[in-house]
């Protein structure tokens, strides 16, 4: 047997151009905008203005290699209970070794990184998707039924909810709180009842406001973001800097490198804040851009999420398009002022290359699923 008769390609279509154009527009629009945010910084302390950038090159280049493999696999082989539950497992134990003091690389006050050899990465970034994965999984199963609350709802949570808490040891609330986000939209999609659904939104909306309100600097920062200028010197300091940026760019921004916030002014301009580059370089006119890409993105993914025949593949499709969706609508709401600031990367912009390689496997995996359109019959 062939490899590809092994992975089923050629009995599959071709995937969605939407999903893959888009993806490669914001992959460009990304490493443009990081090199603008990142070379003052990235020449102060390595003394080479494109560090930053050659590394999230690396980690695109891996990625793009596990995107265009995921293509062409057969995505149902991921539903084995091999591959879903080994998925989970490694994502446990990297999230209870990056929790260990010692082990886990500790920065900025949050112990979220774990470091093998030369590469640092984050095992969240690995749980979201397995999160999504094992949720397709058991969704898809003929013995699930979601209407029953007890029964067939509730038992779901516990590994996203084991995922939530051990990222919230870390701290991240922000992506503790996307995995629970997006769970919720995934048994949405698999038919879930809306008064089922509003009793885990509000559980979950319940224990996120207590531990945002349970320490001192998470309520000042929980508060600090209705008017970021009154505490310009503390908590607010982040945000109104963002928002500096913001103003400064105008319609049609200063140019693309030429914002001045990224000098000292703007913390983490390439990675939580880096909208707000975008806003400061291309101006409102950018960000729009910006902001059409990716929801043309959402649209392609969530397409060949509803046309995809297979329930597993539309659920896997639908989490992984969610995964991201979330992810941008938190981080620009954030820098932006609509939430309260927390940190979470913006994807396929954001620093870190590991997280960008993981991102575009998802992205394959989608891409796999997408595949699945062209078995559909023509409209009449």
């Amino acid at each position: 047997m062939t490899l590809p008769a092994l992975f089923g390609a050629k009995e599959r279509g071709r995937c969605s151009r939407g999903i893959l154009v888009t993806t490669l527009a914001l992959l460009v629009l990304g490493l443009v905008t990081l090199w603008a945010a990142s070379f003052y910084n990235a020449q102060d302390l390595s003394g080479d203005p494109l560090a930053e950038v050659k590394g999230q090159a690396r980690g695109v280049g891996l990625g793009l290699v596990l995107m265009a493999a995921a293509c062409r696999m057969d995505y149902r082989l991921l539903k084995k209970p091999g591959v879903a539950l080994g998925l989970i497992g490694l994502s446990a134990l990297l999230l209870v070794l990056v929790a260990i003091p010692g082990i886990g690389r500790r920065l900025n006050g949050s112990r979220r990184w774990l470091r093998i050899g030369p590469l640092s990465f984050q095992p969240s970034e690995l749980a979201k998707y397995a999160m999504v994965l094992f949720m397709a999984r058991a969704l898809s199963m003929k013995t699930r039924d979601v209407t029953r609350f007890f029964t067939g709802l509730a038992p779901l949570f516990v590994v996203p909810s084991a995922f939530f808490f051990l990222i919230l040891l870390q701290p991240n609330l922000s992506t503790a709180g996307s995995i629970l986000i997006v769970a919720v939209v995934m048994v949405m999609l698999a038919g879930a009842k809306w008064s089922h659904l509003g009793l885990a939104a509000a559980a979950g909306g319940a224990l996120g406001a207590f531990y945002a309100w349970s320490a001192p600097y998470r309520r000042e920062r929980l508060l600090s973001f209705r008017d970021p200028f009154a505490k310009l010197t503390d908590e607010g300091y982040q945000l109104a800097q963002s928002l500096i940026a913001f103003g400064s760019g105008g319609l049609f921004g200063n140019g693309v490198g030429q914002g001045r916030q990224k000098y000292g002014f703007l913390p983490y301009p390439e990675s939580d804040f880096i909208f707000a580059v975008v806003g400061e370089d291309t101006g409102l006119a950018g960000c729009l851009i910006v902001l059409a890409i990716f929801a043309a993105f959402l649209y392609f993914g969530m397409r060949a999420a509803v046309r995809c025949p297979d329930r597993f593949g539309s659920l896997l499709a639908g989490g992984i398009t969610s995964m991201i969706g979330v992810q941008m609508v938190i981080n620009i709401a954030v820098v932006t002022g609509l939430m309260p600031t927390t940190g979470l990367p913006l994807p396929f912009f954001s620093a870190g290359g590991t997280s960008e390689a993981i991102v575009l496997a998802a992205v394959g995996v989608l891409l796999s699923v997408s595949r699945e359109e062209d078995r559909l019959p023509a409209p009449v």
